[in-house]
């Protein structure tokens, strides 16, 4: 028989009522408390019944999920982990992709139709302002919690990660791996887009600190974080009379096409171009040579995202909170000399 809350409750040492805030993502549980709790849950798979919360609260027992593209790998395994931290909530959840189309990122949010299907949403925008979030928000009611790193002036929860600093350690590794000759493969010049805006922040500020100059020449522009587009870019920087010694690539894919350039170019990774990314996708991990990447802790996104969205379900007039996901170096062969 499926594990019921009595049943995690007996084993934990706690109450059905702590067992049920924890699970329901309430705010006002000590975080031992909750640790003590998800293991017990872990350990006996525990699953919320979705029925009975639904005829218990009149809620559908789903949620949504946007993001601009869901075939890039980053965001198919942020959906992967949504819709696991969901389901341990006894939530199923819904899916739907921008596009990068600033037109469908608008009727996505503002579509009053989708509404009554689902509890809350969880929305990675890329250019929506605050001020189309507050006309959901007065249109529908419906509970938001935002991702990614677009920028927002504290009034809506938020899981991001920093990706400043992420970017300045990328190219700090580079720095401390004797490379002076460093290219970036990723601004955009649209100023909207905060994440390539951000990225090149901190690619400048590591090279600031590093006492070396900053050269607009070795800043490319990728217009889709692709594999093409790193392709191309890495080539037309092979191909010149100086060239880098190291590529700092604002996405895992855009690593992935770099690298393959290098070497359709005869060149080397990391012998004579070192190449890092951002992402800590599963294709950078098994490729030859693997990928040195900044892993983002998708995981932890969703659990927090999932976590503030129960909250704020429960609770509309709770304070919105900004949470920053931690971030960590991997050094692989692409830069391991």
């Amino acid at each position: 028989m499926p594990a019921t809350l009595r049943d995690v409750a007996d084993r934990a040492g706690v109450s059905v009522r702590t067992v049920s805030n924890v699970v329901s993502g309430y705010t006002h549980v000590s975080e031992q408390m909750r640790e003590r709790v998800m293991r017990v849950i872990e350990e006996l798979d525990y699953r919320a019944n979705p029925v009975a919360r639904t005829l218990r609260t009149g809620r559908t027992g789903a949620l949504a999920l946007v993001v601009p593209e869901i075939d890039v790998p980053y965001f198919s395994e942020l959906a992967r982990d949504v819709i696991d931290a969901a389901a341990v909530q006894g939530y199923r959840v819904m899916i739907d992709q921008t596009g990068n189309d600033h037109q469908r990122e608008r009727e996505l949010l503002l579509g009053e139709d989708r509404t009554m299907l689902f509890d809350g949403m969880l929305f990675s925008p890329l250019v929506t302002s605050a001020e189309l979030l507050e006309m959901k928000h007065s249109r529908s009611g419906v509970p938001l919690v935002l991702l990614g790193e677009h920028e927002f002036d504290g009034r809506f929860d938020h899981v991001a990660i920093d990706n400043v600093a992420a970017a300045r350690e990328a190219v700090a590794h580079l720095v401390g791996r004797g490379r002076r000759r460093i290219a970036a493969i990723g601004a955009q010049p649209e100023e909207e887009y905060a994440t390539p805006r951000q990225r090149t922040a901190g690619y400048e500020a590591a090279l600031t600190d590093a006492g070396l100059p900053l050269d607009p020449e070795w800043m490319l522009p990728a217009p889709h974080y692709s594999r093409a587009d790193g392709y191309r870019a890495a080539m037309e920087l092979c191909e010149r009379p100086t060239r880098p010694d190291a590529i700092f690539c604002f996405s895992d894919l855009l690593a992935v096409g770099a690298i393959r350039a290098i070497f359709d170019a005869g060149l080397s990774v990391p012998g004579d171009i070192a190449v890092i990314g951002i992402d800590d996708i599963e294709e950078g991990r098994y490729g030859r040579p693997s990928l040195s990447t900044v892993s983002l802790d998708t995981p932890f996104i969703a659990r927090e995202a999932i976590g503030r969205l129960l909250a704020r379900i429960d609770d509309p007039t709770e304070a919105a909170r900004s949470i920053v996901a931690p971030h960590r170096l991997v050094v692989r062969e692409s830069t391991a000399d």
